[in-house]
């Protein structure tokens, strides 16, 4: 029978050091990603080949920054503005009060909405700017009484006519979007608000709409870009926008596609813009359904860049 003799209190050489026992640090082996560098070659390379085909083309890539800050070029930048935030405004104002009708237990007010619904959805766009811009056919004359009086044509001015065309064919789409909001809150919510004694509207206001709009906030801002690049149609009907101010320097300057170029980036900025201010507000409306709020762009740059300095395989 062997004993095992523990020599770790051995008073001939006395307690070990607990620092010479303490196991060695890991060493972590980040995993290669190689997938990752062959797309990011391949993507480079297409990029590469993309500006190589553009810069050998004849195009005037100088006509650009000429005309970039253009009285024109800015006028139909400002209108482009203008009729998106409009025409939003008018699509969300309209779009919940048929996403309401559209819920009410009145067959009435659900069957109007649900036609509405139908019809504006149902044609493009197009046709009905131009429906808007030719109904002096059908009315000659605007008679609103005491309070207005005129001829159509007078009446519907390019800027009235893509309003109307644009909002409320976005309101159709905005009820949509507003009724699967409303219907995403558990009916318990209502149900208790109802018994503290809370009117329909009330109930609506404090609790229902609040937490409906973390679902129809993103959907919402998909529909003000897509606003912002749907106004071009507003040339259709005359209405100085971005796209019609390219057309006219174009005509003047002769550089028909470098003006086309100018437009993407006028548009590209401006819908970078919005997407910015999109991802601050569904940030916003995160705050009650998420235990911790995601990071912001800068955020996220200042964590990428401080983590550089971290040494491999340990820990900062």
């Amino acid at each position: 029978m062997t004993v095992d003799i523990d020599k770790s209190d051995d008073p001939k050489e006395g307690p070990r050091d607990a620092s010479s026992t303490a196991p060695e640090s890991i060493k972590a082996i980040p995993v290669r990603h190689y997938g990752r560098y062959v797309s990011a070659v391949v993507a480079i390379g297409v990029l590469v080949a993309l500006v190589y085909a553009f810069a050998q083309g004849d195009v005037n890539w100088g006509a650009i920054p000429d005309y970039f800050l253009d009285g024109q070029i800015l006028t139909g930048v400002k209108n482009t503005v203008i009729i998106t935030v409009l025409a939003m405004l008018l699509g969300v104002v309209l779009g919940i009060i048929l996403a309401v009708m559209r819920l009410s237990k009145n067959p009435v007010t659900s069957a109007i909405a649900w036609f509405y619904i139908w019809f504006f959805r149902g044609t493009p766009v197009y046709v009905q700017l131009l429906v808007w811009f030719n109904l002096g056919i059908v009315f000659e004359y605007i008679n609103l009484g005491p309070v207005y009086k005129d001829e159509w044509s007078s009446f519907m001015t390019p800027f009235l006519c893509a309003l109307l065309g644009l909002g409320l064919n976005e309101a159709a789409y905005m009820a949509e979007i507003c009724r699967a909001g409303l219907q995403a809150v558990d009916e318990g919510q209502t149900e208790a608000a109802h018994a503290l004694g809370m009117s329909h509207a009330k109930t609506l206001r404090r609790i229902v709409v609040p937490q409906a709009m973390r679902v129809i906030v993103p959907p919402t801002g998909n529909e003000v870009i897509n606003m912002l690049k749907t106004s071009s149609l507003a040339v259709a009907v005359q209405y100085t926008e971005l796209l019609r101010a390219t057309q006219n320097v174009a005509q003047t300057s002769g550089a028909t596609v470098e003006m086309l170029f100018l437009a993407a980036v006028w548009y590209m900025i401006l819908t970078s813009v919005l997407s910015i201010g999109q991802y601050y507000l569904e940030r916003h409306y995160a705050r009650g359904s998420s235990r911790s709020l995601p990071m912001t762009p800068f955020q996220r740059v200042r964590v990428n860049l401080l983590s550089l300095g971290r040494p491999k395989g340990g820990m900062a």
